[in-house]
């Protein structure tokens, strides 16, 4: 029998296909779709190819990403304040602790965030179960790219 690996509420994830590794992820049952921060959205067109191009920064001294993603969908979502925006929204690699699969991401301005990227349950689902008096059960604190000190929000 295979047992199901379990999350803490906090872990570091990585986007591979952005290079990006080590980024502090809250890991939300409560969210439908999982979240990335990112600013500078636009679409481009490449080849009949529909593209979203956009910025991540994580901040804290970190340099900003600049990434573009083909598999582009648009979708209302309703964020946990209760309000429902139209938001674009990727399908990238999510690397969280072994595991490496197929995630959507709604892109979105997460600065008021402590975490740049939220974890909802459909990335979850069937992969995972989450502890949430736990952190880091699968990824270490000191593989995070940065030590936010207000560490204990969303």
């Amino acid at each position: 029998m295979t047992s199901i690996p379990v999350l803490g509420w906090r872990e570091a994830v990585g986007l591979p296909e952005f290079g990006l590794s080590g980024i502090p992820a809250k890991i939300d049952t409560g969210a439908r779709t999982s979240a990335l921060h990112a600013t500078h959205i636009e679409i481009v067109e490449r080849d009949g190819v529909v593209h979203a191009r956009f910025r991540i920064d994580l901040g804290h001294g970190h340099e900003t990403a600049l990434c573009e993603a083909c598999h582009v969908s648009r979708r209302k979502i309703t964020s946990s304040n209760g309000q429902s925006e139209e938001r674009l929204v990727v399908t990238t690699r999510l690397s969280l602790g072994v595991a490496l699969f197929d995630a959507e991401f709604s892109l979105t301005d997460r600065s008021d965030m402590v975490h740049p990227v939220l974890i909802g349950r459909t990335a979850l689902r069937k992969r995972f179960l989450v502890d949430p008096s736990r952190t880091f059960l699968i990824s270490e604190r000191s593989a995070l790219l940065y030590q936010n000190p207000g560490s204990n929000g969303a």
